[in-house]
């Protein structure tokens, strides 16, 4: 039987988990964020959005869907962070295991740490990029060490980190901040030299977190916290094939859409996304 609510509304041949070499787990979850909520509704509003796509890639000539991407059911997150943040880590932990490529759909930022955690066990000398307006540093907020505010401090934990599009920040960030490993917003948005350096930074394997702020709110405002400054839909693009290219991608992530049922552009935004992403992924291999 097909499977519904799956990504794109693929049939079973592509939608089924045996033969899928991606897997999409949705990780419903808004706790700590501070102003706009919503972000536990951005999962299935990305998927409902995904039905709406061309499953053909113009840019890489391929359809990736055909390489199977099955979709997980929503994971049941009604608990503490602490406990959503290991919830996360055995999820992908188990999808890794069947060595799938593994793609978490938040949920606001702070699902990232345990899918970081989960690529940190199964591969060696990872590294982190992360795509954000904000530098998420702070070590403890409103009392919680797993808030929104604090993913890229815990991660820090695990992996290095190399910070894209920041924008916004604390004064006690500062301290935790490692400036040569941070391209401010307002440095890279009008050029591209700046990629080469972000690949400098880089380690052969990398795992990508994305939070949907990254971009300016103008092409993208169903998000928790919008900042203006933000980059562009063709330049996080750029960034991401040069990475994708460059580097051995394991994994990623997508947070912090908090759809908007009078503007569903972010949502199929969010959904393309990911489809780009993958399709950078596997755009080498048979998938025409």
């Amino acid at each position: 039987m097909m499977r519904q609510n799956n990504f794109a509304d693929l049939s079973e041949q592509y939608a089924g988990l045996e033969n899928a070499a991606v897997v999409l787990v949705p990780a419903p979850y808004d706790f700590t964020s501070t102003w706009i909520k919503g972000a536990d509704k951005g999962p299935a509003a990305i998927i409902d959005a995904s039905v709406n796509m061309e499953l053909y890639d113009i840019e890489t000539d391929s359809e990736v869907y055909k390489k199977g991407i099955f979709t997980a059911e929503p994971l049941r997150l009604n608990c503490k962070p602490e406990e959503m943040v290991e919830k996360v880590r055995q999820a992908v932990a188990s999808f890794l295991q069947k060595e799938k490529f593994t793609v978490v759909l938040g949920g606001e930022h702070s699902v990232s740490i345990g899918a970081v955690a989960a690529h940190v066990d199964r591969f060696a000398a990872l590294t982190v990029l992360q795509l954000d307006a904000h530098s998420d540093l702070r070590d403890s907020y409103e009392g919680s060490k797993y808030s929104h505010a604090c993913v890229m401090a815990r991660v820090k934990q695990f992996a290095p980190v190399v910070q894209v599009g920041i924008r916004s920040m604390d004064s006690g960030e500062k301290e935790c901040l490692e400036r040569d490993r941070v391209f401010f917003a307002k440095d890279i948005y009008n050029n591209t030299g700046w990629i080469e350096s972000v690949l400098a930074k880089l380690g052969g394997q990398v795992y990508i977190t994305i939070d949907l702020d990254v971009f300016d709110p103008s092409v993208m405002p169903s998000v928790g916290t919008p900042e203006p400054g933000g980059l562009g839909w063709y330049g996080v693009l750029t960034l991401l094939k040069a990475v994708f290219r460059a580097k051995n991608v394991v994994g990623f992530d997508l947070a912090e859409l908090c759809p908007n049922p009078a503007n569903r552009a972010p949502d199929f935004l969010a959904a393309k996304l990911i489809y780009k992403m993958l399709s950078y992924k596997f755009a080498d291999q048979n998938t025409k």
